[in-house]
This record gives C-alpha cells, sequence and structure tokens, in this order.
C-alpha cells in the first residue's frame, strides 16, 4: 500500500492480517488456537470457583492463586477471540481504538500477572522461612492491598501509552501483519517521531517486567538458602516441593515470552509467520497450562477439583 503524506491521511482503521503467508491454512491453525483458549478459560474459571467457595483454600496462596487465575482469563481474552475472528470469518478490520485498548489490556494484564508472580514468590519465602508468623504476616487485609497495589501499578504504567499513541499521525501502511495488536508494531506505521514510544516502553519493561524477575530470583536465592539449612532432608523435600508448582508457572510465564523477544531481535532469517506464532503461543500457553500445574502438583487443589468434578468418587 502506498505512503501518504501525514498531513491529508491518518489512519483511523486497520487490518490484521492474521498469519501472513498462511492464510490457506487459517482454519487449521484456529483449532489449536480455540482448544487452547477453552481450556483456559474452563480451567481458570473452575480454579476460581473451588478457592473461592472452599473455605479451606482461603489462604493466602490460594488467594494468590485465584488472582492469578482471573488475570489469565482476561490475558487470553484480550488477543484470541479477535485472532478467531481473522481466521474463521476474516474479520481483520480494526479500529484504532479497538487497538490501542486490546494492547492496553493486553500489557496491563501482562504486568499484573508479572506482579502476582513476584507476590507469591514472597508468599513461599514467609511460608519457608517464617513459617509460625506466615497467617500473621499475610493477613486477608494485607493480600487485599497487595492485590490493589498491584492492579494500579499495571494500569498505571500502561495509561499513558494511550496518549503517546494517539498523538501519532498514522499516514503510513495501516495493514498489520499480525493477529494482535502491539505497542511499537503499531507505533512504527506512525509518521511521527516515535522515540518517546520506545523509551517509555523500555522504561515500562524495565520497572515492572525486569525488575520483578530480578526480585522473584532473589527471593527464590534467599529460599534456597533458607532451604539447605533445613536438617532434615524430609523437610528440605517438602519446601522444595511446595515451590515446584510456582517455579513451573514462573518458567512457562517468562519462558516464551523471552524466547519470542529474542527471536524477533536476532532471527532475522525466521519466517514472518513463525514470530507471529510464537507471540500467540506466549499469549495462550501460560493461561491455559496454569491451572493443570496447579492442579497436578498443588494436593489440595486435587482433591478439591476432583471432589467437584467426581463427587461420587470421594
Amino acid at each position: 500500500m502506498a505512503s501518504f503524506n501525514h498531513t491529508v491521511v491518518n489512519h483511523v482503521v486497520f487490518y490484521l492480517l492474521g498469519i501472513p503467508g498462511r492464510e490457506d491454512l487459517h482454519i487449521w491453525i484456529s483449532i489449536p488456537f480455540l482448544i487452547s483458549y477453552i481450556f483456559a478459560l474452563l480451567g481458570n474459571g473452575l480454579l476460581i470457583f473451588i478457592i473461592l467457595i472452599k473455605r479451606s483454600l482461603h489462604e493466602p496462596m490460594y488467594l494468590f492463586l485465584c488472582m492469578l487465575a482471573g488475570v489469565d482469563i482476561v490475558f487470553a481474552t484480550t488477543t484470541e477471540p479477535k485472532a478467531l475472528a481473522i481466521f474463521w470469518c476474516n474479520s481483520r478490520k480494526i479500529s484504532l481504538n479497538s487497538c490501542i485498548a486490546q494492547l492496553y489490556f493486553q500489557h496491563s494484564s501482562f504486568i499484573t500477572e508479572s506482579g502476582i508472580l513476584l507476590i507469591m514468590a514472597f508468599d513461599r519465602y514467609i511460608a519457608i522461612c517464617y513459617p509460625l508468623r506466615y497467617t500473621m504476616i499475610l493477613t486477608h487485609s494485607l493480600i487485599g492491598k497487595i492485590g490493589v497495589a498491584i492492579f494500579l501499578r499495571a494500569h498505571c504504567t500502561i495509561f499513558p501509552m494511550i496518549f503517546l499513541l494517539k498523538r501519532l499521525t498514522f499516514c503510513r501502511n495501516n495493514v498489520l501483519p499480525h493477529t494482535f495488536c502491539e505497542h511499537i508494531g503499531l507505533a512504527k506505521y506512525a509518521c511521527d517521531d516515535i522515540r518517546v514510544n520506545i523509551w517509555y516502553g523500555f522504561f515500562v519493561l524495565m520497572s515492572t517486567v525486569i525488575l520483578d524477575i530480578v526480585l522473584i530470583f532473589v527471593s527464590y536465592a534467599l529460599i534456597l538458602h533458607a532451604v539447605f539449612l533445613f536438617p532434615s532432608r524430609d523437610a528440605r523435600h517438602k519446601a522444595l516441593n511446595t515451590c515446584g508448582s510456582h517455579v513451573c508457572v514462573i518458567i512457562l510465564f517468562y519462558g516464551p515470552g523471552i524466547f519470542s523477544v529474542l527471536t524477533q531481535r536476532f532471527g532475522h532469517h525466521i519466517p514472518l509467520h513463525v514470530h507471529i506464532l510464537l507471540a500467540n503461543v506466549s499469549m495462550l500457553a501460560p493461561p491455559m497450562l496454569n491451572p493443570i500445574i496447579y492442579g497436578v502438583k498443588t494436593k489440595q487443589i486435587r482433591d478439591q477439583v476432583i471432589y467437584v468434578l467426581f463427587p461420587k468418587q470421594k
């Protein structure tokens, strides 16, 4: 599509291509996307339901897990319904405001989930290093305040991005080779200087996600230091086992995202459709697999799931 003088053209409508070069496979690609999305909704919904109705699970660890499941539902829903509409109905049109709203909730959900994973690491540190004071430190009141703080941090850091994008004049190509909108992916189609957007995106990444990763690493370093001071081998094994599911979720959440970013930065020889598929996997894999990991590795949740789904076997 030809470029236009930005004094004449300012695009307010964009078109998402889906998986460029693989349009003939869109229906087949949509099948694993749909299955993953359904599993994410059902798995996280079931997790929230079980934690809320079972008073025995109203402990800090499970309340944080309930928050994580809620954010996972939002995280997956920000992109997958539109992707499926592209695959099934060729519904590629998206307004600028809808595009900005999509990336706003996508980024804010990602930062919220990162913050919850950090607090869950802190929760495991308190549970292992200060077990007798665990419930005294992590009261329901403090958990509520932490949840609000995580929510406000995510939305306050992403909110300026709306104005940084709205100030731009989009006079270049309005066809986006993706299944969803991205901040810099959208900004690069503007005729204005986008250095502020780039630097702000870098600031948000460093002050939230990267900081969270560092603090999670510190938390687990302190946990490991404390665990290996335990005199009993069984106590060490039990302490490490309580962290197992959380470590798996951390790797699952950050791993695909980091791999996707690295392939975009250094994998210039990798086809565009591979980059887009990796980006979608990083959006869908954590919400789909988090409930499975906690369901398999956490006995209390596993028992409650069996009780709810198969009451006659209890």
